[in-house]
């Protein structure tokens, strides 16, 4: 049974909202995310996934984001603990809001990144990466619309 994992590629003007994990965190602390966090089993439900995007958005850096969010990829892990971890990402955009760490136990910093900045950050792995590159292909279909 794998524990589900939302984050959202949030895109404005050039640059991709990336955040510092605390080192407070279990998996992955001090190294630079996308902002999401686990889906709540919440027996049956619509448009969990989407809930759960908005409300660790909302929760981590205070920001709400629009209705229509797009998939962009899936992975999977393991935890340190041995748990595996199912990871989709979505792009999203704000609708309000400006993002700051504003849950301190889980956000150290906020950052408006271009995707080369990420991509030459010594603390972005290779999972943030990649959705990035996701992200990118995903962002140049809306901008052709």
């Amino acid at each position: 049974m794998f524990v589900l994992n939302v984050e959202g590629a949030v895109y404005r003007e050039g640059k991709w909202l990336v955040i510092e994990r605390s080192t407070k965190e279990e998996h992955a602390g001090g190294l630079l995310s996308l902002v999401g966090g686990t889906v709540e089993n919440e027996g049956f439900s619509v448009d969990l996934l989407e809930r759960t995007l908005k409300r660790e958005l909302f929760e981590e850096v205070g920001i709400t984001i629009k209705d229509d969010v797009k998939y962009v990829r899936n992975t999977s892990f393991i935890l340190p603990d041995g748990r595996e971890v199912l990871d989709l990402v979505f792009y999203c955009e704000i609708a309000a809001g400006e993002p700051y760490p504003k849950s301190k136990d889980e956000v150290e910093a906020v950052y408006w990144m271009t995707a080369a900045e990420i991509f030459a950050h010594p603390k972005a792995p290779i999972w943030l990466k990649e959705s990035i590159e996701e992200g990118e292909v995903q962002n140049s279909k809306i901008e052709i619309k």
